[in-house]
């Protein structure tokens, strides 16, 4: 297909006004690679880049940027496949009424190989979304650099790179994988603040099946290489995963409504019918009695939280950490807390990167964090010494000592070990630390710490089993409660776990306001 519009086919070639010859070429940036390409885009369960874009945004908004760019590519293969477009749709439009920029790739445009020209559309809609302080999405479907433009399109590759780093923190970046993301493509997806992806028809891989086959000997699909299940629940790559388009497209203007335009706005309010005075009697008996029985702190988040605002982000990797979106009081919070049900809520190397990157995403953007904390310590053992608990566990720590954004703590049950003062203790400058009635805060369970400090008398007893246990009830009695660290002011106040949702929105509405300065310099080294 060429871009000469002068006569249609059939037609005679003859005089045409600008506003025909206009009409005819917009016409034709609609057409993609055509029927039969965008007919197979449809078998396979794909919207196509436009489809995409008008389902997304708020009916109407859409205005397209750069709709007659082609391809500058001098291989003679190519001097007479010149599409408009070239194979990405750029523009902006509006979600719920809020601006923003996106790019769609168009894969039955040269499979949405990037091009220099590709590259450069994407870069355009880049610097005016940081330029005016709107989010950016990308919803990527390509099948990597364009051959035939060799280092041009790896050059277009960088760019976009150097501008997902320079836009980090500054406005939020979504990125949506509908098809192949494979390559060097998959590092700005990487960059972005979060990825979505869609189950059975997209993949994100550096090197794909063939190669893998060749170097490695192993046999595998793209699917099990890099598809969804694999990056939401064991790479953790991915934040989101979804059935087909539509629903990932949902997702991502779900999402968008809990973020600001950009780092220097406020969250978007959204007024509640759920009452902000609203106690919950259940949450009184929620946490067994039994220390060592687990519950699942979903249940938690859910009844403290304004009804059905609980958006879980990476619910299938690193599950015993939950991190998400919610509104307290019609406000957008995020919230981090330990899961009691997987691991004892422990934390371990993937748990602490989960949590540490979100909180950092959420000082960034001015959310403030509420984290609900039941955690008996770190996980013990090689695999995660070796592995670097220490380095990642670090990054956790540094996140929160780093964050400037309210910090509110419910202390649930544990708090134990080095782990309580990670979990956004008051040491760290949390600003609201509460406890519940039964919340344990100490160094260590009582068995554990009556083995330790009375080693000795246990060994030398008649009856050591009876010994033990009575100095587990001694020091569960003395220690094990949150009563010595309210004394010490570390806990602020021991409420019933019923009144937990009206205290925090007390608090929460105090805190909008806060400033808080940190060193001069010109960025931190987290441990990496």
């Amino acid at each position: 297909m060429t871009i000469d519009a002068s006569s249609e086919p059939g037609q005679a070639a003859g005089p045409q006004s600008p506003t025909d010859r206009l009409r005819q070429m917009r016409e034709r940036t609609l057409e993609g690679g055509g029927p039969k390409r965008i007919e197979a885009q449809h078998k396979k369960g794909k919207m196509t880049a436009r489809e995409r874009i008008d389902f997304m945004l708020d009916e109407g908004s859409f205005v397209e940027l750069d709709r007659f760019v082609t391809h500058r590519c001098t291989d003679f293969s190519m001097e007479d496949q010149k599409i408009l477009g070239d194979g990405v749709v750029t523009g902006h439009g509006r979600i719920d009424g809020r601006p923003v920029y996106v790019f769609s790739q168009d894969f039955t445009v040269f499979g949405g190989s990037l091009s220099e020209t590709h590259a450069e559309k994407i870069c355009k809609v880049m610097d005016l979304a940081l330029k005016v302080g709107v989010p950016l999405i990308g919803l990527n479907d390509s099948g990597g650099a364009r051959i035939q433009e060799g280092v041009s399109s790896l050059g277009g590759y960088a760019e976009i790179f150097w501008r997902n780093v320079q836009a980090s923190g500054v406005i939020p970046q979504l990125s949506g994988i509908l098809g192949p993301c494979a390559g060097g493509a998959v590092y700005s997806p990487a960059l972005t603040d979060f990825v979505a992806m869609v189950e059975g028809n997209s993949y994100m891989h550096i090197t794909g099946p063939d190669v893998v086959k060749t170097v490695t000997h192993e046999v595998v699909t793209s699917e099990d290489l890099g598809g969804a299940s694999v990056h939401n629940s064991k790479s953790g790559v991915a934040h989101f995963a979804s059935s087909d388009d539509k629903s990932c497209l949902l997702l991502i203007r779900k999402l968008l409504s809990y973020l600001p335009l950009n780092n220097a706005e406020a969250p978007p309010f959204a007024p509640t019918e759920d009452p902000l005075d609203r106690e919950d009697l259940a949450l009184d008996t929620i946490v067994p009695a039994d220390p060592q029985k687990p519950y699942d702190m979903r249940g938690v988040i859910e009844r403290v939280m304004d009804e059905g605002s609980w958006l879980e982000v990476q619910e299938l990797w690193a599950m015993n950490m939950l991190i998400g979106f919610a509104r307290l009081g019609g406000r957008a919070v995020g919230v981090v807390a330990n899961q009691p049900a997987v691991l004892a809520g422990c934390l371990d190397i993937d748990a602490s990167e989960k949590a540490a990157r979100f909180i950092r995403f959420c000082d960034a953007f001015n959310i403030p964090i509420i984290t609900f904390e039941d955690v008996p310590g770190f996980l013990p053992g090689t695999a995660q010494e070796h592995e670097g608990i220490i380095r990642r566990g670090a990054k956790l720590l540094y996140a929160y000592c780093e964050a400037t954004v309210p910090l509110l703590t419910v202390i649930t049950r544990k708090a134990y070990g080095g782990a309580y003062d990670v979990m956004a203790s008051k040491h760290v400058r949390a600003d609201v630390n509460i406890a519940w009635p039964g919340a344990m805060v100490a160094v260590m369970g009582a068995a554990g710490a009556a083995k330790i400090i009375h080693r000795r008398e246990i060994q030398a007893s008649d009856d050591p089993v009876a010994t033990e246990k009575a100095r587990a009830d001694e020091y569960d009695d003395t220690f094990n409660n949150p009563y010595r660290a309210a004394a010490r002011g570390f806990v602020d106040d021991v409420i019933e776990a019923s009144k937990t949702r009206p205290y925090l929105i007390r608090s929460l509405e105090l805190l909008i306001t806060k400033r808080e300065d940190r060193p001069v310099r010109k960025h931190g080294n987290i441990p990496l």
